[in-house]
């Protein structure tokens, strides 16, 4: 007993995650953490996924995602599993799982490149949770932070296999967004951020996980306080945007985050641009707060 105790100990998180943040994954979304701030409104949150949409397009880097919800909302996930498009085919929550721990701290272009380097590498996640750790870093490298997102990977699947005895986080597709919260939270390394991406991604739950560029507009066009941090943003947003928005809409604000420099000025090094017609959508609700 006291053997098994230990080991669900060296499964729990100690170090500061890699998405940025060192508390715990919130456990229910029932929180209000401003509960006097009525922003944003349903209508504000069409609004502005409407606008975005015109100036940007639907992402093409999440269409993927986008239609395995309409497929499962329309009908169930076995007609995803057996459809013979390119993208319609599932992807397992496990590699999905992966694929957003590699994509923190880089380029889109980065991260693809260190997954599909670590799966020509590794064939199977047996392989990689029996692999050396310095063989692990070499095969991700080109995703950045390689020793840090290596030793998380290691730690997700030699927990997985403790608590399940096997490599496989299918289990989650049968839970509801809390369960699936408490049952992440037992893996060192994988944070609040990672956590709602997996969600929204790949389980198509109604989630909104708020990153660097989400948190930046979601200050400057007033929809949290100005003190608000990411974590208590997080769950302001995801009380007060609607259920059927939430996929279009963060998306959108990600995309825009990266190309505005008007928007998401103070705290990134990326490099902005304007938006084509040089201006921005949002313009109006910036001016409102100044």
């Amino acid at each position: 007993m006291q053997n098994s105790k230990s080991k669900q100990k060296t499964c729990k998180r100690k170090h500061l995650q890699l998405d940025g943040h060192s508390q715990k994954t919130p456990k229910t979304t029932s929180e209000e953490p401003y509960p006097f701030h009525h922003r944003p409104t349903p209508e504000e949150c069409r609004v502005v996924r409407d606008e975005l949409l015109v100036l940007h397009g639907f992402p093409p880097e999440f269409l993927k995602y986008r239609r395995h919800r309409l497929i499962i909302n329309e009908s169930n996930l076995e007609s995803l599993t057996n459809s013979n498009n390119g993208d319609g085919k599932k992807e397992s929550v496990l590699d999905g799982l992966v694929k957003i721990v590699l994509s923190q701290n880089t380029t889109e272009i980065n991260s693809q490149k260190a997954f599909a380097s670590l799966k020509s590498v590794f064939p199977t996640w047996e392989d990689v949770l029996s692999a050396e750790s310095k063989t692990l870093e070499n095969a991700i490298r080109c995703g950045g932070l390689a020793p840090k997102k290596a030793s998380c990977i290691k730690n997700v699947l030699s927990c997985l296999h403790e608590r399940k005895g096997k490599l496989c986080l299918e289990y989650l597709r049968d839970m509801s967004i809390d369960e699936v919260k408490s049952e992440l939270s037992n893996f060192k390394g994988v944070g609040p951020k990672t956590v709602a991406c997996v969600l929204m991604f790949n389980l198509q739950q109604d989630d909104f996980p708020v990153d660097t560029h989400v948190f930046e507009i979601a200050r400057a066009i007033g929809w949290v306080p100005a003190i608000a941090d990411r974590n208590r943003t997080y769950l302001h947003l995801n009380r007060r945007i609607p259920n059927e928005l939430k996929f279009d809409l963060n998306c959108l604000l990600y995309t825009h985050g990266k190309v505005c420099r008007k928007c998401t000025m103070k705290g990134s090094s990326q490099k902005k641009l304007a938006p084509k017609d040089g201006s921005c959508p949002l313009s109006d609700y910036r001016r409102n707060l100044a």
